[in-house]
C-alpha cells in the first residue's frame, strides 16, 4: 500500500481529500508531493475526481464516496439543487444519476469515476438564500436547496411557465400531500431574493393553492 493511501485512510473524511491536503500530510517540495501523488493514482489505489480533487479507491471505503458532499467540492459556490435536491428531499419518486447544481458560474458539466455533476447559473440575489447544510456521519457536509427553493429554480432554469400547483404534481410526480409542509416564510424570502417574473408568477400560484 501507498503511503498516501495510509495517511488518507486515518486522515480523510469519507476518503476525499486534495492537493493542499497531500502537502499538509507529507511535506516537501510540490514535485516530491506530485510524485506521491502519482504513484498512488498508478497503483489504482486513489482516483482523480477532479483537478486536484481525489478518493481513495473502493477497496478502502466502507461505502462508496458521497456525490452530494463531492458535487460542492468539483465547483463552486454552489448548492445541490433540482431534481438531485428534490430527490434528497424525498419529493421525487425516481433515482436521479445526476448530480445536479445551482450556481453563480456559466453552467459546467463534469463526468468523474464517482458520477456526472452538473452546474447550472441561477440569478438569484443572494445564492444561499432558503439553502441548508447537511452533515454526514463521517465529518463531511454538503450544501441543498430546500424544497421550495429546489422546485423555482427547476422552473427558472427549466422555463417552466407555471402558475399553480398542478403542473408540479404532473410533471414531476410530487405527492400532493408532501407539499403543505412547506414553510410559509420561504415563500417571502425567495420572492425577495428574486427578479424573475416567472419565478414570482409560480411561487404566487403554488402558495395561493396551498394555503385556499
Amino acid at each position: 500500500m501507498q503511503r498516501l493511501t495510509e495517511i488518507a485512510l486515518e486522515r480523510a473524511p469519507g476518503g476525499v481529500f486534495t492537493r493542499p491536503d497531500v502537502s499538509l500530510w507529507v511535506g516537501g517540495s510540490p514535485d516530491r508531493q506530485w510524485s506521491i501523488v502519482k504513484r498512488a493514482l498508478s497503483a489504482r489505489e486513489i482516483l482523480r475526481v477532479h483537478r486536484g480533487l481525489y478518493c481513495l479507491a473502493g477497496r478502502y471505503l466502507r461505502r462508496p464516496p458521497d456525490p452530494l458532499v463531492l458535487a460542492q467540492r468539483i465547483h463552486g459556490p454552489s448548492y445541490v439543487s433540482f431534481e438531485t435536491a428534490l430527490s434528497f428531499h424525498g419529493l421525487i419518486p425516481e433515482a436521479v444519476y445526476t448530480v445536479t447544481s445551482a450556481c453563480l458560474d456559466r453552467a459546467r458539466e463534469f463526468d468523474t469515476p464517482i458520477g456526472r455533476f452538473s452546474y447550472t447559473r441561477v440569478p438569484w440575489k443572494t445564492l444561499f438564500v432558503d439553502v441548508m447544510r447537511v452533515e454526514r456521519e463521517d465529518r463531511n457536509s454538503f450544501f441543498v436547496a430546500s424544497p421550495l427553493k429546489a422546485l423555482a429554480d427547476y422552473v427558472q432554469v427549466r422555463r417552466c411557465d407555471w402558475r399553480s400547483l398542478r403542473p408540479v404534481v404532473e410533471s414531476l410526480r410530487i405527492d400532493e400531500e408532501a407539499l403543505p409542509g412547506l414553510a410559509a416564510g420561504a415563500f417571502d424570502s425567495l420572492l425577495a431574493n428574486t427578479t424573475s417574473r416567472r419565478v414570482r408568477r409560480f411561487l404566487a400560484g403554488l402558495r395561493k393553492d396551498l394555503e385556499g
